[in-house]
Order: structure tokens, then sequence, then C-alpha cells
């Protein structure tokens, strides 16, 4: 297992340098730059040249890139053009807003998914062609599409949650259980928004996993015994049947919180995705570089625990490994 450990390791930092130097040359590539003279704004050509000579923008770009790829792997990600912050001062603060909803959505499409894929695997008829045709069209249906139905219901409609922001403005005057209700009520619609589909995808994919399983002589002996369903399910079917998935919970997390750029947009989320949304539209390309340092960290990291996770649960995973 330690050798196996150290082999996944050994492919985290090229892995990660690989990326980050492709999202540096792409931001590079990109028309327009951020030190525009614009008069409109009330800065001047000078200002401009200045903060040129600052960034080294007028640098090569080969020089840049290995100024920039040595800061980084001594973890000095730079300074903010924007918000004239350092980039990890900001990341700190938004990546703990990004990971409560994506944490939030990861229970909802696991918890849910799972339940409703046993359920109708269990359960045959019209309970399964239900969850199957619900959770196919929620599979379908874009993020961005059902979060603007969720608004429209919930928020506009009915009144009955917000629909922007983590927390009401005057949540600080609240007392400790309603600033819990408060912040709860705020993070229910993006978390359903970024969750639901998802949840879908595993609901479907547990389903038919159960299906394929329950037909097994195993399951078909263990009944024979006189095994009682629950046990049937929980004991024979479903370890088997959840152990493929171990796989989609470490890829799942960083997937959402990279995927969660949409849904932080359209309910104001201060999280990563608005960030580097922010960042993108100013082309402050030290923010950028660090969402996306961030977002790819978080990606490689994930795919490294699934890893290891699935190589502790079954051991022909890691004897099948280079």
């Amino acid at each position: 297992m330690l050798s196996y450990i150290a082999r996944r390791l050994l492919l985290v930092l090229p892995l990660l340098v690989g990326v980050l130097t492709l999202v540096f040359l792409l931001v590079a590539a990109a028309p327009g730059e951020p030190f525009q003279f614009e008069p409109a704004a009330g800065a001047s050509r000078e200002s401009a040249v200045r903060l040129r000579e600052i960034y080294g923008a007028g640098r090569p770009l080969a020089q840049r890139y290995f100024e920039w790829l040595a800061a980084y792997l001594s973890f000095d990600l730079g300074r903010s053009l924007t918000y004239r912050e350092p980039v990890t001062v900001l990341l700190r603060g938004a990546l703990g807003n990004t990971l409560v909803l994506a944490g939030s959505a990861l229970v909802v499409e696991f918890l849910l998914g799972a339940a409703a894929g046993v359920a109708a695997a269990w359960r045959r008829g019209p309970l399964d062609r239900t969850i199957a045709g619900v959770s196919t069209v929620l599979y379908s249906v874009p993020s961005f599409w059902l979060a603007l139905v969720l608004v429209s219901t919930f928020s506009v409609r009915l009144g009955w949650l917000p629909a922007t922001q983590m927390r009401s403005l005057d949540a600080g005057d609240l007392g400790r259980g309603a600033r819990m209700l408060d912040a709860l009520r705020h993070l229910l619609l993006p978390c359903l928004a970024l969750g639901l589909p998802s949840a879908a995808g595993v609901a479907l994919y547990v389903r038919q996993e159960m299906k394929e399983l329950l037909a097994r002589p195993f399951v078909r002996i263990a009944v024979a015994r006189g095994a009682r369903p629950g046990e049937i399910v929980l004991r024979h079917a479903l370890k088997n049947a959840l152990l493929p998935v171990v796989n989609l919970i470490g890829v799942a997390l960083p997937g959402l919180a990279g995927g969660s750029l949409v849904i932080e947009v359209l309910f104001a989320w201060p999280g990563m995705g608005r960030l580097a949304y922010q960042a993108l539209l100013a082309r402050d390309m030290p923010l950028i570089l660090g969402c996306a340092w961030a977002a790819s960290a978080a990606v490689i990291l994930g795919s490294l625990v699934a890893d290891l996770l699935s190589a502790w649960l079954d051991p022909r995973v890691r004897e099948a490994a280079p």
C-alpha cells in the first residue's frame, strides 16, 4: 500500500505544473490586457506604463513564465490587480464559501442519489419507472436552467427562500439559532441547483449496478437461505454496488467546486466560481492563475483520494496499478 501511495504522489506535481502551464499560455494568448489606456476611467497613459513595468507585462513570455512558475512552487501567488490584495487571502475567503456550497451539494448528490437508486432497483414497477424518469430528466437539465426555475418558483412566486448572497443584511443582529436558520435558507436553492442533476446521475448509476448485482447467483443463494430483504440489500448488494461510487466521490467534490461558477454567479454566492468570473472579466491574470491553481489542486487531490480509497477497499486495484 505504501508503494502504491508513493507512486501516486509522484504524479501529482508534474500533473499540476502541466495544467497550470496550459492555463498560463491560454491567458497570455487571449486578446486584450488589464493595463489598457482608458481616459474615461481617469487613468493616465503613464500610470498604465508604470503598472505594466511593476507586473512585468512587457517582459518576454518565457521570462514571465519561469518567474511565475518559481513563485508558485514557493506558494507565492502574487497580488490581485483588481482587489490590490494577495491572491492567497482572496482564495482563502472564497474557498471556504465554495466548500460549504459544494460540500452540501455533495451530500445531496450521494445520499439522495444512492437512496433513490437503491429504491428503484429493489422496488420494481411504478416506483422504478418514476425514479428512472425523473432522474433522466434532471440529469439532462442544465444546472443554470434548474437554478432559474428554482428561483422563479420559490423566491419570486412563493417568496419562501432568498435568491442571493450567503446571509441576510441583518444576520449579525440575529441570535445564533436564527443566524444558522438564515444561512440554511440562503444555502438551500444553490445547493439544490448544484446537487440535484448530479444526484440524478448517481441514482441512475446505482440503480443499474444494483439491478445487475441483485440478479447474480450469490444473491439468489442468500434468498434461498432465508436472508431478509434488508440484509440482502445492505450486506450483499449495496456494499458491492457502492464500491465504484467511491471513485465518483473523489472527483465529485472538486468537480462541484469547479462547476459552481455559473451557480455562484446566478446566486451571487461569494465563492471561488464568482471570484474567477470577476477575475476573467477584469483580465486579472494573477487572480485567474490563482483560481486555476486552486481548482486544479482540488481536482488532482480529489482523484488521488479516490484512488487511495479504492485501493484500500479493493486490493485488486493496487495490484493492477503500474
